[in-house]
């Protein structure tokens, strides 16, 4: 496996390799990434990561600075999955002393949910993911769906910017319990895990409601309310949307993600579901 931190050496190793496919994260892998590296190799001969945690897409109050980063154990579970190439640049790589002024946007997709809480967040994403599509040049490119918003956007970007490259999505991979993996889950404390387990609770209860027949998306947002507020869950949002335009919708008449976004303690978590009629 090669790693390799500098865009030069980056291109070089590439510019040897047949058709690849990506996986692009911030490190503090877990099963999930896991299983984006496994969907990878069933699309490319030769697979890449890429470890880069952005500083573009943190606001001023996130947690930028102690975000988790255990790259000893990011390589080794890399190489465990078969990696071929990793690709960890540090942020003066990414982003020179003096950048251009660039900026990607797609305002319909990227100001709502996650955008409307997280100003600037979506530009930081479709900045580096563009800068990693033109550097590493790979055929196919995964993302999970448990980030659906920015799956969603990535995919926008891709088609928009007409790059040669296929968005493969990986289902949300969860623990036994039900809580969606996260890198973000190790910040929390048992007794707040116990809490956070009323996210995927409260969205697999309105899937239910949603299968026996009601379709009229406050009945199903007040079940996943009800649930969050049991635990005193603080709650961002909890919306049901077009899976593919992101607008809210009344009824569950096309393919509709519900979305949640809370705070456990001081652990902000995101979850979905996505709804389709038969």
């Amino acid at each position: 496996m090669q790693v390799l931190t500098t865009i030069d050496s980056c291109r070089d190793a590439r510019s040897r390799l047949g058709r690849l496919a990506l996986v692009p994260t911030m490190g503090a892998l877990h099963a999930g990434h896991l299983s984006l590296i496994e969907l990878a190799h069933q699309h490319a001969e030769t697979v890449a990561v890429s470890i880069f945690v952005n500083p573009t897409q943190f606001g001023p109050k996130e947690d930028f600075k102690k975000y988790p980063r255990p790259i000893e154990s990011d390589l080794r579970l890399c190489e465990q999955a078969g990696v071929d190439m990793v690709f960890q640049p540090a942020v003066e790589q990414m982003y020179p002393a003096e950048p251009a002024d660039l900026m990607i946007d797609l305002p319909s997709l990227s100001t709502v949910l996650e955008g409307k809480h997280r100003p600037g967040h979506f530009r930081g994403v479709c900045q580096v993911v563009a800068k990693l599509f033109n550097i590493i040049q790979p055929q196919a490119a995964c993302f999970g769906e448990k980030d659906y918003q920015q799956l969603r956007i990535l995919s926008a970007m891709t088609e928009a910017m007409n790059f040669p490259i296929r968005i493969i999505p990986g289902p949300t991979l969860r623990d036994p319990d039900g809580l969606a993996m996260s890198s973000r889950n190790r910040y929390l404390s048992p007794e707040e895990r116990t809490k956070a387990l009323s996210i995927s609770r409260g969205l697999f209860a309105a899937r239910d409601q949603f299968a026996s027949g009601i379709d009229q998306t406050n009945r199903l947002l007040t079940t996943i309310q009800h649930a969050l507020l049991e635990q005193h869950l603080a709650i961002d949002y909890v919306a049901a949307v077009d899976a593919k335009t992101l607008k809210p919708v009344e009824r569950v008449a096309s393919p509709t993600l519900l979305a949640v976004a809370a705070r456990v303690g001081s652990t902000r978590l995101i979850d979905n579901v996505i709804l389709s009629p038969q």
